[in-house]
């Protein structure tokens, strides 16, 4: 599992977030066969705990704090669950392309569907305060929106990351770094390209890349690094 969370008003939001995600995981039985139904509702029960226990936390410290939330579980049968709540962002990238990428699409549509927000008025939701789907909102619970992918392969990339990063990229240009460099090589890069697109006005800057490798074959030989 890989879990990226921003926090606004302050890091400890983002800090429970991480806490509570490794908690909620150690404590996941998955069957033998772990359908995309069950991580899902894994990574639903990670925001609901820690939406719950950051809520009490600004109780106690009578100060508000929000948090987004995106997380990716990968499955020992090739699947791919995600989840995320808020503008941080999952990408899929394949063949050093964009194939998926997390939106704000699903929950526009689940405020429609549900008679809380009208039509006309999701054509101007980036406008709109009242959509602020966050994980310790007092005023509403956060929506997490569920995607999945089962078509997995060696070469395929995940970027998890926070609006202070994605904001100042393409999709192709995001994938093109990706898929050229290695995780450590790309997060160094796309963090020294944003800064400097962003003059020093930018967000928190953070991200995750997960990348897939072809599978060692049991009694494979493994050649030792001299």
């Amino acid at each position: 599992m890989a879990v990226l969370a921003d926090g606004i008003g302050g890091p400890s939001a983002s800090e429970q977030v991480l806490h509570t995600a490794r908690q909620v995981f150690d404590e996941f039985k998955p069957s033998d066969t772990p359908d995309v139904e069950r991580v899902a509702q894994l990574l639903r029960d990670i925001v609901s705990e820690t939406h719950l226990v950051i809520k009490m936390n600004a109780v106690a410290a009578q100060a508000e704090a929000h948090a987004s939330f995106v997380g990716l579980v990968l499955t020992p049968h090739g699947e791919a669950v995600w989840g995320h709540v808020g503008d941080s962002r999952l990408y899929r990238f394949t063949d050093g392309k964009c194939v998926a990428r997390t939106s704000d699409a699903p929950y526009i549509e689940h405020l429609v569907s549900s008679d809380r927000l009208p039509e006309d008025a999701a054509k101007n939701h980036r406008k709109s305060k009242l959509l602020l789907n966050v994980m310790g909102n007092s005023r509403k619970e956060p929506f997490v929106a569920i995607g999945s992918a089962t078509d997995l392969a060696p070469g395929d990339s995940f970027l998890l990351c926070s609006d202070g990063l994605w904001h100042f990229f393409t999709d192709a240009e995001l994938a093109a770094v990706t898929a050229k460099s290695s995780p450590r090589q790309a997060s160094q890069m796309l963090i020294d390209k944003a800064q400097e697109r962003s003059q020093g006005k930018g967000g928190n800057c953070t991200m995750a890349i997960v990348k897939l490798v072809k599978a060692v074959q049991e009694g494979a030989r493994v050649g030792k690094l001299v």
